[in-house]
């Protein structure tokens, strides 16, 4: 690294959190702090991951306690935090519960399953015709988890510049449905800006969106969205004439056709995985073989990113488990021994504290699609100055809409609060104004495939030669490094190849793949870039030195599935106990889950429903078919079980929870007819102001406001540079469309001078 150590060296935390939610520090570890427990290990797997890095005391510390710069608690622990921030004003603290504290669902528990019900990722997984599928693993908890630890950073960098610390009232829910698939956040392209509320009130037809097709020895996922995709994917096929139209050139109609999947199915038939990825690839189609986690982790990607680390367990044996989702500054933040850090010099800023954590900060944003749009709505929302970096002749494929100007309620929730300046990085000149802006920012974001910022000529290297102070973050499916570096990937892709798409399927049918229209890992891999962003410019209080952080969404999903990889490590299978699971519930298409999580909840089902555990499956099936979802799982939570009514995306802002915890609000955007709902707070804090409500742009709407703010140009150089299609200023009929259909213009908004184009 370009600095000595890891970013949070120095940073002192203390975790008091049981259970699942006890990963959250795991990430702050990976980067640094020193985190210890007031507790023993155990010989489980899943406290070895969720602990790895961490030290373990068997017993409390005040001393600790009164140095920390964090403490993380369950709710209802006896440590006083209040009295502590008291003492210490820059302290930071966190309560972490299910459900938040003092409002929402008061005496409920939860599991991952009630997660996935209560944030409506359930009602979207699965098959039309059959019952909503539990997606595999604890997704719902991990994605929590990596939420929580964004907001710790977030408070942390406040609390570093300006002495003030904060109280974070975290709900696992809140988390979860931030993080994981937030159904009134920004969706895929090929959703055509469509939001989520909108979807069918069943689960998608199979093999919906992103078509998994059989081939000789296994299945391979394709993606064709940009018309350049299906090109490569008609030419591959040798060009038939049965789908030579123009029309195939939209996704639309390729969705239409009865006849090109069976096509292409037929052309995949003979061919192995691999000989369809070299193919695949060499055309430009976006194509990945579905593998199960046990090929990923034996890939020679893997191991020539080091991704897994050796780690001993308790009962002396050797296990393998993800090094870390993170790199910085070209170096892994896998987890160190013992947990230990070196002591550092913090100093004492004495910055105002603000309403918003990145106030004062400046953020080129050349993210595209979900990862991209969410890193940068994530650091506009705390303040920052976000402008969104785009050009006419490469769009953001999340510009695809079903309206002609490239906004829609799915766009206008991942880039609320940001600028957007029309640039063409492809002219010299365009190049040579881009690196002028970078001078002046402290933090550029992008979500490119790898190469693609070197080729561009604004690579790291030659960046920090016009500014050491900067802060770079990129994401991209697979890495910068490793045989799969060069891979197109999405989502989609990337849950193929990585074996959750295999896993994530009924277990009466191999070819069920369920996982088709979920956004995951892209929400989380954004908060994860995210979160390192925030490590970076901590450091840089520090040292007055920028750095690079770089995030691989496959690394990102396989750290959320640590517990299984360690098991796989080892041989050894998750062990076959039932836990309960999605029973139907009267009325129409509704459905109540159900978890229990050991003996003692067993007999507190049996009881609540009067039965003994002989048939315990049927008669739970019975019992709650005869009552409505809510309020089976009323009566169940009374008696201390884990139950939940299945919620689609359009019930969540009318539920009780959500309203009584001021979750979501509606923001209205003066180019859309529709109102955008989205979430109010990355977290509840005592020290943070909501998010700002500045709507999302136009392509290039602050083009001359943002050259002329941050470079000091004038009209004339500024009317110079978009007559040399250097600057992309938005287009007269793109703004005259979005008046129309919106009904008010934005003056106060507009670029400074109108231009002709």
């Amino acid at each position: 690294m370009s600095q000595a150590g890891r970013p949070l060296d120095g940073i002192q935390v203390v975790d008091l959190v049981r259970g699942p939610l006890a990963a959250i520090t795991r990430y702050l570890a990976e980067l640094g702090v020193s985190v210890v427990r007031f507790d023993a290990p155990t010989d489980t797997l899943e406290d070895l991951v969720a602990h790895a890095g961490k030290r373990r005391l068997g017993a409390p510390d005040d001393a600790l306690l009164e140095a920390a710069d964090i403490i993380v608690a369950d709710a209802g622990q006896a440590v006083d935090l209040a009295g502590l921030r008291a003492r210490h004003p820059a302290l930071v603290t966190m309560t972490v519960s299910d459900f938040g504290t003092g409002a929402g669902l008061p005496g409920w528990r939860a599991s991952d399953l009630v997660l996935h019900a209560l944030s409506g990722e359930l009602s979207r997984s699965g098959i039309r015709g059959r019952a909503p599928l539990p997606p595999p693993g604890d997704l719902a908890w991990q994605c929590a988890a990596s939420q929580a630890a964004y907001a710790l950073t977030v408070s942390l960098y406040h609390a570093l510049r300006t002495g003030r610390g904060d109280h974070l009232d975290f709900s696992a829910l809140d988390g979860a449905v931030q993080a994981l698939d937030p159904g009134y956040g920004i969706a895929g392209s090929a959703t055509l800006g469509k939001p989520a509320h909108l979807l069918s009130r069943g689960r998608p037809p199979k093999g919906y969106q992103y078509p998994i097709l059989p081939c000789a020895d296994g299945h391979v996922r394709i993606c064709l969205l940009a018309k350049r995709q299906w090109r490569g994917m008609f030419a591959w096929m040798g060009e038939p004439a049965a789908f030579a139209s123009p029309e195939f050139d939209k996704t639309a109609a390729r969705y239409r056709s009865p006849d090109l999947l069976p096509a292409i199915a037929a052309f995949f038939a003979g061919r192995t995985r691999a000989e369809l990825e070299a193919e695949g690839q060499a055309h430009g189609v976006p194509i990945s073989a579905v593998l199960g986690l046990d090929e990923f982790m034996a890939s020679d990607h893997l191991a020539a990113r080091q991704a897994l680390v050796e780690v001993e367990g308790r009962d002396g044996r050797k296990v393998r488990i993800p090094n870390g989702v993170v790199s910085i500054d070209g170096a892994r933040m896998g987890p160190r021994e013992g947990g230990a850090a070196p002591s550092v010099a913090w100093p004492a800023l004495g910055v105002a504290p603000g309403a918003r954590a990145f106030e004062g900060l400046k953020v080129l944003d050349l993210g595209v699609i979900v990862v991209g749009a969410e890193q940068g709505r994530l650091l506009a929302d705390q303040g920052a100055e976000v402008v969104k970096v785009e050009s006419r002749a490469f769009p953001d494929g999340n510009r695809q809409s079903h309206l002609s100007y490239g906004l829609s309620a799915s766009f206008a929730a991942g880039h609320r609060n940001k600028q957007s300046l029309g640039l063409n990085l492809r002219d010299p000149a365009g190049r040579a104004l881009f690196l002028e802006l970078a001078a002046e920012a402290d933090v550029i974001l992008s979500n490119f495939k790898p190469g693609t910022l070197e080729g561009l000529g604004i690579d790291h290297a030659t960046i920090t030669g016009f500014n050491p102070r900067i802060v770079m973050a990129d994401s991209s499916a697979f890495g910068a490094s490793g045989p799969w570096a060069e891979r197109m990937g999405y989502g989609p892709l990337v849950r193929a190849a990585t074996g959750l798409t295999q896993a994530w399927r009924y277990g009466d049918d191999p070819e069920s793949f369920s996982d088709s229209i979920t956004i995951y890992p892209d929400h989380v891999a954004g908060r994860i870039g995210a979160m390192a962003v925030t490590a970076l410019l901590i450091r840089r209080l520090r040292t007055g030195q920028g750095g690079r952080a770089s995030v691989a969404q496959a690394e990102v999903m396989l750290g959320h599935f640590a517990t299984e990889v360690a098991r796989a490590s080892l041989g050894e299978r998750a062990p076959d106990v039932w836990r309960g699971g999605v029973y139907a519930a009267a009325g129409d298409d509704a459905w109540c889950v159900v978890s229990v999580e050991d003996e003692a909840g067993q007999r507190a089902l049996e009881t609540a429903i009067g039965v003994s555990e002989q048939g315990l499956d049927e008669a739970v099936a019975a019992w709650i078919a005869a009552r409505s979802a809510q309020d089976a799982a009323e009566v169940l939570q009374a008696a201390g079980v884990a139950a939940a009514p299945m919620l689609r995306v359009s019930e969540l802002p009318d539920f009780a929870y959500y309203r009584e915890r001021g979750f979501y609000r509606v923001e209205e955007h003066p180019y859309l007819a529709e109102p955008v709902t989205a979430e109010r707070v990355h977290v509840r804090s005592g020290a943070l102001s909501d998010a700002p409500t500045r709507p999302a742009p136009l392509v290039g709407e602050h083009t001359a406001q943002v050259v002329a703010d941050w470079l000091g140009l004038p009209p004339e150089r500024i009317e110079a540079l978009v007559a040399g299609g250097v600057l992309e200023p938005v287009e007269p009929e793109v703004l005259a469309a979005a008046e129309q259909a919106g009904g008010a213009a934005r003056p106060e908004t507009m670029i400074a001078v109108k231009f002709e184009t």
